[in-house]
């Protein structure tokens, strides 16, 4: 009998042990989030010091889930080019995944998506402000082992609206992911390099 799993209740203990997922740690196989970084303009960093402005009004009260998309994300997607061709952006998309040996199929609803040529290449997972983006990272890299089979990479990123966390996973034989540093949004220019990277990872699978 098939059991059936809601990917919102992953952790990674259930990827690793159900998926044979396997973290790396050395710093070269996910180099693509300090390497070569472009250069913000002064128009996208304008942008970014009013997305900041933003977020520090709306961090007074409950910063919900649908506000983290309105005020936070969705300039990032604007700024990053994927809501232009070749990319497009879907939300509250139904995935499924099985576990080949365990008899187990993961069910689950991605926050916003972002496609390429029926390749997945970016997932976001945006949670309550107040929740650790530990929660978010074994959901997301449950979406990413969802995705059709492919050779290419996959590239994931968490955020609950003030910090930012880029995953990424290849599917060759073990799935092998890694991920960033953690990136604070009034810290450091961590907006700025959430973009940076953001931007990176776009040419990176255009």
């Amino acid at each position: 009998m098939v059991q059936t799993l809601a990917i919102e209740q992953l952790t990674l203990f259930d990827l690793e042990q159900r998926f044979g997922l396997q973290e790396v740690s050395g710093g070269d196989f996910f180099g693509e989030w300090q390497q070569n970084l472009p250069a913000l303009t002064s128009a996208e960093e304008l942008r970014l010091t009013r997305v900041e402005a933003a977020y520090a009004n709306l961090e007074r009260r409950s910063l919900l889930e649908n506000t983290v998309k309105l005020a936070i994300i969705a300039p990032l997607l604007d700024l990053t080019g994927l809501f232009l061709p070749p990319f497009y952006v879907t939300t509250e998309k139904t995935v499924e995944i099985t576990a080949e040996e365990a008899d187990t199929t993961l069910r689950g609803r991605i926050d916003v998506l972002v496609l390429k040529d029926q390749l997945w290449v970016l997932i976001i997972e945006s949670k309550r402000a107040e929740f650790s983006l530990k929660v978010g990272i074994p959901q997301v890299l449950g979406y990413m082992l969802a995705a059709p089979p492919s050779t290419l990479p996959l590239y994931g990123m968490v955020t609950n609206g003030s910090s930012f966390v880029f995953l990424k996973l290849l599917r060759q034989n073990v799935p092998r992911y890694a991920r960033s540093k953690e990136f604070i949004l009034d810290q450091d220019g961590g907006l700025a390099t959430t973009l940076q990277v953001l931007k990176a990872l776009t040419t990176a699978v255009a």
